[in-house]
């Protein structure tokens, strides 16, 4: 009997196409940061984060069912082994809060300036996480 063949990805196919969707999350957001849309560009730096952070953990064979899950786990296994810095973890926190204002609380929009930051930390995100990624032999 032959054996059936997964259709289910890799960890490794997993980890590509959620890096892929952290840099199209970063488009999204840099071209609804030129257009004004400061919420939308919020919410897209902060998937980058998310989509990043998930590229991250799979490589650890962990996997999170919930956005703040993902948050806890990046910080469990990243931040507190030194991997990546305080500051890194503060930005991600700070991404997923306006995010959550932007689409949830209809009376608070990202201003500006708030989203300028968190698609500027999104790149700093994405760019080392894709150097880490390429550093094991993901990419």
């Amino acid at each position: 009997m032959l054996a059936m063949k997964s259709t289910e990805p890799t960890n490794s196919e997993s980890v590509l196409i959620y890096l892929d969707g952290a840099r199209e999350a970063l488009r999204g957001a840099e071209y609804n940061l030129d257009g004004g849309f400061y919420g939308i560009a919020v919410n897209r730096g902060y998937y980058a984060f998310f989509y990043a952070a998930t590229a991250l953990l799979l490589t650890l064979d962990i996997t999170r069912s919930k956005h703040s899950g993902v948050l806890a786990a990046f910080r469990q296994y990243f931040v507190k082994s030194g991997d990546f810095s305080a500051q890194t973890s503060r930005h991600y926190g700070e991404a997923f809060e306006l995010r959550s204002m932007a689409d949830y609380e209809m009376l608070g929009e990202a201003s500006e300036a708030q989203a300028r930051a968190v698609v500027e930390w999104a790149h700093r995100f994405v760019e080392r996480c894709e150097a880490d990624l390429t550093e094991e032999g993901y990419l």
